[in-house]
This record gives C-alpha cells, sequence and structure tokens, in this order.
C-alpha cells in the first residue's frame, strides 16, 4: 500500500468515526425526547392538540408595543432559545414574523404548566396567552399568563453556536451546508428564517404579474401538462403511460401549442403559469421541473410584445423591490425602459468578431472551430449559431438586451420575417447574462407551418432529439384560421432570481431536484 493510499484510508476511517459519533448524539437526543413524550403522556398533557386561538405576532406586537398600555396576546411559535431556572424562565419563540422572548413564571402558569415547560426543548412549538411587557433590559416580551405545547419536537434542530476567539465572535454549527439545506428546506426555513424573504417576494412577483396581465383584459387559462403529443419547444420530456388508455403520454415541455388553439377558438388574449418539465441537466441555471408564464395576444407582434415586456417587467421590480435597478452577482442592472436592441448576428459580430450572415453549415462549422468550439457533428446550422451565441455572447449581456430575428432553423414556430430573407420575428431577452424571456410574431400560415415541422422531424431523423414533433391536431386548428398573434415565455424562476438577487435557480424554488442522497 503507497502512503498516499494510506493516508486516504486513515481520512476515510476518521470520518466514518465522526459520522458515528454524530449518529449516536443524534440517537440519544432523539431517544430522549421520546421518553419526555412519554412522561408528558402519563401526566394527562397531550403532547400534540388539536388547535389554538392565534391574536397577535411578534413583529406586530413589537410595532404596536405602548409602554401605557399593555397588549393582551395569544402567541404561538417554536422555542428557539431558552434559559430554564428555579421558579421564573425565559425563552425565545419564533413565528411567521419573527421572533420574540416569553417570560414564565411558575406562580403565574401554575405548578402543572410549569412541570410541562421544563420538559420542554428547543424546537417544540408552543402556545402563550399573557401580556406584552419591557425588559428591565428594554427587550419587549410577553408576561406568560398561560402556557401549552402545541408539538413535541422529537427530533433536534441545528442551531448556530458562537464563541469568542481573540476577541472577535465566531460563529459555528450553524446549518449552512447548500446541499443538505436544499434536502432540507423544512430545517432552512426555521434555522434561516431570512430565507422565507426571497420565497414572499416570489410570491409578490407572481401575484403583481398576474393582476397586471388581468388589468390588460387577458384571460388566465389552464391547459394539459400530460400532453399525447410534446411541442412548443426543442427539449427532451418526461415520458409516462396511462394504463386505462394503454398510451404513452409526456409531461409538457410548453403550453405554447394549446394556447395557440385558444386563440384560434375566439380568445383575444390567454396567459397560463404553467409548470414545465424537460429531461435534461440541472445547474445553476436549470432545474427538470421549472415555472414559466407564457402569453399569447391576437392581432399583435413581437415588436409590440417587446415595449409589453419592458412595461411589465419594470413595474414588477417597482412594486417588489421598490426601484427601477436590482443588484445582480455583482451587477448594478437597470430595469427602466428602453431596453437595447440588436440582432443574434448584430450580437455575434459584436462579441466574436465573424460575420455568420448568409453561412451555409460548414461555413459555420469553420467559424465555430475558429473560435474553438468543439461541435457534435449531428446538429444543424442553428443549433452551430445557438451554440455560438451561447458560449461567446449570452454571458456578456449583462443589461437588459433584445436579441432578434433569428435564423428559421432555430425558431420553427415563429413567422418569418417580414424584411429579411431566411430569419424569423423573435426576440430573446438576455439579463445578467442568461435568457429570461423568448417571444416570437406567431407563424399562422398552416402550409409553411407543416413544413417547419416536417423538415423537425428530419432533423430528428438525423439524430437531434430536441427537435419537434409533427403535431397533426395542431395544424388542424391553424387551417381553420388563426389571427396575427404575438406570443411570449418568461422564466419565472429565473425572474425571481434576478429581481430576489439569488445567483442559484434552487435557491428560488423550495424543493428542487436533488440526486438520490
Amino acid at each position: 500500500m503507497t502512503e498516499v493510499q494510506d493516508n486516504n484510508r486513515q481520512d476515510n476511517n476518521v470520518n466514518n468515526d465522526l459520522l458515528e459519533q454524530e449518529q449516536k448524539a443524534l440517537n440519544d437526543q432523539m431517544q430522549r425526547r421520546l421518553e419526555e413524550r412519554e412522561m408528558l403522556r402519563k401526566e394527562g398533557v397531550r403532547p400534540y392538540p388539536f388547535s389554538f386561538d392565534v391574536t397577535a405576532y411578534s413583529r406586530q406586537i413589537k410595532e404596536q408595543f405602548d409602554e401605557n398600555s399593555p397588549q393582551t396576546v395569544s402567541v404561538a411559535g417554536r422555542i428557539m432559545a431558552i434559559r430554564k431556572m428555579g421558579k421564573a424562565s425565559f425563552f425565545n419563540i419564533q413565528d411567521s414574523q419573527g421572533r420574540i422572548q416569553i417570560y414564565i413564571k411558575r406562580d403565574e402558569v401554575g405548578q402543572e404548566a410549569y412541570r410541562v415547560f421544563k420538559l420542554l426543548d428547543i424546537g417544540d412549538i408552543v402556545g402563550v396567552k399573557g401580556y406584552s411587557f419591557r425588559t428591565k433590559t428594554g427587550e419587549i416580551s410577553i408576561h406568560a399568563q398561560e402556557f401549552m405545547l402545541l408539538s413535541k419536537s422529537l427530533r433536534p434542530i441545528p442551531i448556530a453556536k458562537e464563541k469568542e476567539v481573540d476577541g472577535k465572535k465566531v460563529t459555528y454549527d450553524a446549518f449552512s451546508d447548500k446541499e443538505l439545506r436544499y434536502r432540507q428546506r423544512y430545517v432552512d426555513l426555521i434555522v434561516n428564517p431570512e430565507v422565507r424573504e426571497t420565497f414572499v417576494k416570489r410570491s409578490a412577483i407572481v401575484s403583481f404579474m398576474r393582476t397586471f396581465l388581468s388589468s390588460k383584459g387577458y384571460l388566465e387559462v389552464e391547459t394539459p401538462i400530460l400532453q399525447p403529443i410534446y411541442g412548443g419547444a426543442a427539449a427532451r420530456p418526461f415520458t409516462t403511460h396511462h394504463n386505462a388508455l394503454d398510451m404513452e403520454l409526456y409531461l409538457r415541455i410548453a403550453n405554447e401549442l394549446y394556447l395557440k388553439r385558444l386563440i384560434v377558438g375566439g380568445f383575444d388574449g390567454v396567459f397560463e403559469f404553467a409548470k414545465d418539465f424537460r429531461n435534461e441537466g440541472i445547474d445553476r441555471f436549470h432545474n427538470p421541473e421549472f415555472t414559466q408564464v407564457e402569453l399569447y395576444v391576437a392581432y399583435k407582434d413581437y415588436l409590440w410584445m417587446m415595449e409589453l415586456v419592458e412595461e411589465l417587467l419594470y413595474r414588477t421590480n417597482l412594486e417588489v423591490n421598490g426601484r427601477d435597478s436590482v443588484t445582480f452577482l455583482d451587477h448594478e442592472i437597470s430595469l427602466k425602459p428602453p431596453f437595447r436592441r440588436m440582432t443574434i448576428a448584430e450580437s455575434i459580430n459584436e462579441y466574436c468578431t465573424c460575420d455568420i450572415t448568409g453561412k451555409n453549415e460548414a461555413e459555420l462549422r469553420n467559424i465555430a472551430k475558429d473560435l474553438g468550439l468543439e461541435l457534435d457533428p449531428k446538429i444543424s446550422s442553428g443549433k452551430i449559431i445557438d451554440e455560438i451565441f451561447g458560449e461567446f455572447v449570452e454571458p456578456k449581456l449583462i443589461q437588459p438586451t433584445f436579441i432578434t430575428d433569428y435564423p428559421v432553423e432555430m425558431s420553427p414556430l415563429a413567422k418569418g420575417h417580414r424584411s429579411k430573407e431566411g430569419t424569423v420575428e423573435r426576440f430573446e431577452l438576455i439579463v445578467g447574462g442568461k435568457e429570461l424571456c423568448n417571444s416570437f410574431s406567431e407563424l399562422n400560415d398552416p402550409v409553411i407551418q407543416r413544413q417547419r415541422l416536417e423538415e423537425q422531424a428530419a432533423l430528428r431523423q438525423r439524430g437531434d432529439d430536441e427537435a419537434m414533433i409533427v403535431d397533426e391536431d395542431f395544424l388542424r386548428a391553424l387551417e381553420y384560421g388563426m389571427p396575427p398573434c404575438a406570443g411570449l415565455g418568461i422564466g419565472i424562476d429565473r425572474l425571481v432570481m434576478l429581481l430576489a438577487g439569488q445567483d442559484s435557480i434552487r435557491d428560488v424554488i423550495f424543493f428542487p431536484h436533488m440526486k438520490p442522497e
């Protein structure tokens, strides 16, 4: 055995010993709490009663505190700190608004209730009735007059501790491991309550966007998640089987084709906040299950949609952040209209100093090779351009930028450009180096749409498993006639990342997908 192998084995043994010690300590604590639970039951105390009447919350009590007029309150929350003493004790509870200190005295709550209190631990959930007061140290607190256990915690929660080292406070044992926090979001929310603010902001973002779109007269709708044919985007689907019908179904990768069917049916504007599913990689900007809002408005085009997007993003940020800019990845990003506009060819020319206009597949491969890109030999011209843009241009677009006029092959559902041969009327909005929105002047010529989808089918034959499938029912809908239409998709998760200043999609999804433990 080499010295390195021996050292590695020793390290593994040390790690295993530490894990065993931690597990034993955890088991001992849980066993003690189980014993306390049984003691409570024997004394006639319900460790898990049915309800408790809450009349006030921590922040509200502090904000409305009046020295001359103490509030009578009924509060509930989780014990986060506790100092058990003789006939009187202090503990802190955490509710949905924050933390507040409780003063409990045996002579006030009674000997039986105080004995129950003595059996409690950090993590237990309790209800307290009493009145607000200020302690000698100046802390607004609650003087308990009644006390009730609401839920006995059997598993100890991780509590950060502080100690002084060389005159400085050092925090240790904090619940800070990112992967563990994502896996156990419930614990993360308990011990890192600031995390809640991101999700409160997410709710506010979605709520405002709903109100904004509804105020324009657009109808919020619901379309199928299980689809017999997936479409509306270039992505691999998740597949499932319906037993009763004995048929394969797919989790939707987009809801575009169903929403456009509704435009055919006579609605002037429809939108849907949709859960979509794409069977692809996981990284800082991608989760297999994600949320987007899609909007389709009859008689409009992509130029009109650009202005709507500018207004929507500006007003949403103003609503949730109270200003016209955001700080994201150390950049100050202005969301004040108008946003910069440039074609995809112009952007590649500016950032790569090469002209892709009119180039065939072989020429594009040579350009990519000169740029140092290694490409899959099966991908087509559109994918080559997409690879060049994604590698060399997109990460550099920090301020909001509309990238417009994509090659036809990259956008089979978009209408051909009114004046630029070989391109379509499409834009992507790039902010902070990532795509945030995608929009088309929607293709409504059923003959050309069939040709486009058949070309996609040919690409699938070449090995492109993200190419679209021919959807005969969608084509039939177009054959009945769809008016001119502008379509839009906005990634909600990425928008929340931007407006909440979070650098990972996992920080804006309560329960992101993870590898098995």
